[in-house]
């Protein structure tokens, strides 16, 4: 990720040099865009390797564009498609690319007061805005389909406007201002402040229509906060996509477009409050020094949170209110830990926070059935199924604690339960499987156990259940193959040697089994059941030989 982010730092300032000509300014862009701690979870964060990655293919489709600019040509302009392309399949965060192409023919590359009109732009640009749209198909139908749309308590449209809003202007001022940074940022829902809502919009509106009454004049404005506006936009909140409000990882390429008025406009003003050329330029390079080096030390302590899931959980929940989520997460680590009464209060806080979260009643029941209170573990996994009856880990939860109480038949169907939500999970089919032979039902077990096993050929433990099935049927030949797949695995195996000379014995084949319980006994010399049923063998090997 640190790799990706140093190469994206660098074409930001190779574009804009490229584009713009201007030397200081695009170091600037280059230089926010390196430092800005609200770019911290970008690259510390391994899961959002897709945004360096996507942003590398952007910024290279960028320098594509600017090529084909330059000499319009057919090759030149499949690069574009062929970074374009590459980038939305890194993240299809992407599609507003072709709108942010647009306003760079407004500034800086000025093709708009060329002969070319808005009309030919618009027809270049088809086949990137096809692109767009069949990434936004694939999304929404990916997103709708993991569940990430679904939430708890849905969200009407005023409120995700009103949450759109409120997150523009959180931008803004964490760019400005950029503390209190969480990993998640948790959603207000109807809680949502309206008048802040009502302030940010009307704010945000007054500064669209200056920036559209000034742009004629210094058209890096028009390009700066539209860029901001426009590459914001898929991940507003207007379609909600998970429990969020925002997130820093979403300004990674977006706030390049205030970036480009703070490094453009500030010139400007110092142009207009400082006459002398010479001192124009060191009250510059000063201010420009200042600012590279807070954000320097601001993006060094944002990044000690990421040192590990604990510091990180634990900076989230100092700096925001009511968030669950994190502390749901933070409960986790305390049980990792075997904190478990600490982690039983942090999921009842969460819970207090989310009544209706399925995943907040799971986890508490996971704390309880580590600390041991397996009754009330069970009650809390059917609440989380009652708020989701399609959450996998719940049910696979309450089977696996009704199957530990002794209730398997009530256990059986959580497990069929799981496998009906996911056909492909081995846990459900060999939970299921092993509950139908403590029922004896050893028939209706092979049939799970095979399946667990075709998902995953490389389960032990699979395997060693099903040599058990096997031979409580009257399969030994097969049951034999299972062991032996185990001893292969686990030659410390106690248990298993024993199970393969019990079977080989079966089978008649007392030398095989007296090399079995010798293979054990060397391992737990002492015993006494072992060295029990290898006496016998040998009996009766002595009896079958003086026969």
């Amino acid at each position: 990720n640190l790799i990706f982010h140093i190469l994206n730092t660098l074409l930001v300032f190779i574009v804009f040099k490229k584009m713009t000509n201007v030397l200081w300014q695009s170091a600037f862009v280059a230089a926010l865009f390196a430092l800005h701690p609200l770019h911290v979870e970008s690259v510390a964060w391994i899961a959002e390797r897709k945004d360096v990655l996507s942003t590398f293919f952007w910024l290279l489709a960028m320098w594509a564009y600017v090529r084909y600019v330059e000499q319009p040509k057919v090759a030149r302009y499949l690069w574009i498609v062929v970074f374009f392309a590459l980038g939305l399949m890194s993240k299809p965060m992407l599609v507003t690319l072709p709108f942010v192409f647009l306003i760079l023919d407004y500034w800086p590359l000025n093709r708009l007061g060329s002969k070319r009109s808005l009309v030919y732009l618009l027809i270049e640009k088809i086949p990137l805005f096809m692109m767009t749209a069949a990434g936004c198909v694939a999304t929404f139908i990916t997103q709708k389909e993991s569940g990430a749309m679904r939430l708890t308590k849905p969200l009407s449209f005023p409120l995700q406007l009103a949450n759109a809003s409120i997150s523009y202007m959180q931008y803004i001022i964490k760019m400005i201002w950029p503390s209190r940074l969480a990993v998640f940022y948790p959603h207000s829902g109807r809680d949502i402040s309206i008048l802040y809502a009502v302030v940010s919009a009307v704010v945000l509106l007054t500064v669209t229509i200056l920036v559209i009454r000034f742009a004629k004049n210094h058209r890096y404005l028009f390009t700066g906060w539209f860029w901001y506006l426009g590459t914001l936009l898929p991940v507003i909140g207007l379609v909600q996509v998970g429990p969020h409000a925002m997130a820093d990882r979403y300004s990674y390429i977006t706030l390049t477009g205030l970036f480009i008025i703070i490094a453009w406009g500030l010139p400007e003003l110092l142009g207009k409050w400082v006459s002398a050329s010479p001192q124009r330029k060191i009250v510059l390079w000063e201010f420009s020094l200042i600012v590279i080096f807070a954000l320097t030390v601001c993006a060094y302590i944002q990044t000690q949170y990421w040192k590990n899931s604990m510091s990180l959980f634990e900076h989230s929940l100092r700096v925001t209110e009511n968030n669950y989520l994190m502390i749901d997460n933070y409960a986790s680590i305390l049980v990792e830990q075997g904190r478990l009464d600490e982690a039983i209060g942090w999921c009842k806080e969460s819970l207090r926070i989310n009544p209706d979260s399925a995943v907040g009643h799971n986890n508490l029941g996971g704390a309880l059935l580590q600390a041991g209170r397996v009754r009330q573990a069970i009650d809390c996994f059917r609440s989380a199924i009652k708020c989701n009856p399609d959450f996998l880990q719940a049910n696979l939860n309450l089977a696996d604690s009704l199957e530990k109480q002794g209730n398997f038949e009530e256990a059986v169907s959580y497990y069929k339960q799981a496998i009906r939500i996911a056909p492909d999970n081995a846990q459900a089919f060999l939970g299921l499987a092993i509950t139908l032979t403590k029922l004896q039902k050893f028939d209706q077990a092979i049939e799970p156990f095979d399946k667990a096993i075709k998902l995953e050929p490389a389960n032990i433990s699979a395997r060693g259940y099903r040599g058990m099935a096997l031979a409580a049927i009257g399969k030994i030949d097969e049951a034999i193959e299972d062991i032996r797949f185990v001893l292969n695995a686990r030659p410390d195996d106690v248990q298993m040697h024993r199970n393969l000379g019990i079977f080989l014995e079966r089978k008649g084949d007392i030398a095989g089994a007296i090399e079995s319980y010798r293979a054990a006994l060397r391992i737990d010399p002492d015993n006494e059941n072992l060295r029990q049923l290898l006496e016998d063998d040998l009996k009766k090997q002595e009896s079958t030989a003086g026969k």
